[in-house]
């Protein structure tokens, strides 16, 4: 049976846009810190990065992710999610004052890259309590419309805000060393991210969870998670969606390194990574307008075929695309690629976060969160180090582009075929 939703949540006394603009001024920060620790990083003239080096960099970005997450049910289930995610805002904004100075100072190795696993180690706890709060200021059947707002708003706000980074960094370029506009662009950063905390100050204290019943556990971290999983396991179709997320992810951030490498080093001088950066953008930037479609039309196709017929269909409609980047390694065959990888990416997850949100009840909801973020990151981190394990330098393969759409295909074949994967109200 098809899912009924509200094209529309927001109605008076909406305590959504504040969410929204809590999630998007946050992730639109991310993308400005990411892109200036990109273009320090990766597209540093005296840098050229192969594969296992690009990949190294991805699992730094990404092992916070599966490193708090256990942990982040924890606090979730028992503390004010919105007095965490204020806490949490000005922490960021003060590791961000650390790493602008290092990178002001030309300094790497294990310190940055304590500093940089702190900081996203942070985010992913923001994160985490958005998703489990989301879904106490809005009423149910509004789920799959508030989640294409914030997930696919957040996204985009990332891809923005890698653009304006790339953008500031350039006109600072003129007048200043590379580290040093590096460092300027993450300063700005932090101060968003203090912007981010008053906003959420504007949230009541339980506003966003926990629920005063909240049934707490006496496990912690790891066997937190477990508990989730365990909870996971009388809802069979949100478990096979968490999984088919991470495959879907997964195979989007292999796409992205093996697109990095090829305009760091293939499509552009390897002498001119200033080049390489402003392609990478670009490809991004059109993901970006992919991954905004696929959040549009989610809500009207899920009210006609529902939530599991959509995430099944989406996870192989981009498999065409794949190929044809497979045949043509050309600028414009990947930014095709990009784009419906994209666009079906972000359907498949804002359908299956809705239908995690509305299956868990919120008494559980942040441990379930919590084995869903290290369940997809680490697909994520896999999906990197498979593409590093592939790729050459160059970043050109075929076989890279095959392994993702045989990984897609089978995901829908067989972990979402119809009869393992059917509504159940």
């Amino acid at each position: 049976m098809p899912v009924r939703s509200n094209y529309w949540p927001f109605h008076q006394g909406s305590r959504l846009p504040v969410l929204l603009q809590l999630r998007w001024l946050g992730q639109f920060t991310d993308g400005l810190f990411q892109s200036s620790l990109a273009s320090f990083v990766l597209f540093s003239p005296e840098r050229q990065p192969n594969a296992v080096a690009a990949a190294i960099a991805f699992a730094v970005v990404l092992l916070p992710y599966s490193l708090v997450g256990p942990y982040a049910g924890v606090f979730l289930d028992r503390f004010s999610r919105q007095k965490i995610v204020q806490v949490a805002n000005i922490s960021r904004a003060l590791v961000l004052l650390a790493i602008a100075l290092a990178i002001k100072n030309s300094l790497t190795g294990i310190a940055l890259t304590l500093l940089v696993l702190i900081a996203f180690g942070i985010n992913r706890l923001i994160l985490a309590g958005l998703s489990a709060g989301l879904p106490l200021v809005v009423r149910k059947s509004e789920l799959i419309a508030a989640n294409a707002l914030a997930v696919t708003g957040g996204t985009i706000g990332v891809v923005i805000g890698g653009g304006a980074g790339i953008g500031l960094k350039k006109i600072l370029d003129h007048t200043v060393k590379s580290d040093f506009s590096d460092a300027a662009v993450i300063l700005l950063a932090a101060i968003l991210y203090l912007f981010a905390a008053v906003i959420a100050h504007r949230l009541k204290h339980k506003e966003i969870g926990p629920a005063d019943h909240e049934i707490r556990s006496e496990s912690r971290g790891w066997r937190e998670m477990k508990e989730g999983f365990e909870i996971l396991r009388d809802h069979n179709d949100a478990l096979r969606g968490i999984l088919a997320t991470g495959v879907q992810r997964g195979g989007l951030t292999a796409l992205t390194l093996m697109g990095l490498l090829l305009e760091r080093n293939t499509y552009h001088p390897a002498n001119n990574p200033d080049a390489g950066l402003s392609g990478f953008a670009v490809a991004l930037g059109i993901a970006g307008v992919g991954i905004g479609i696929g959040s549009l039309i989610t809500p009207i196709f899920v009210d006609r075929v529902g939530r599991h017929i959509w995430i099944r269909l989406m996870m192989v409609s981009s498999i065409p695309f794949l190929f044809i980047f497979l045949l043509s390694q050309k600028q414009w065959s990947l930014i095709l690629a990009a784009f419906f990888v994209g666009l079906c990416g972000q359907a498949v997850k804002v359908t299956n976060d809705a239908l995690v949100q509305s299956k868990i009840e919120d008494e559980y909801r942040g441990r379930v969160f919590a084995f869903y973020d290290v369940c997809v990151n680490g697909a994520i981190v896999s999906g990197a180090l498979i593409a590093a394990l592939i790729l050459p330098t160059s970043g050109k393969s075929m076989l890279l582009p095959t392994v993702i759409a045989i990984a897609y295909l089978g995901t829908s074949g067989f972990l979402l075929r119809s009869v393992r994967f059917p509504p159940r109200h």
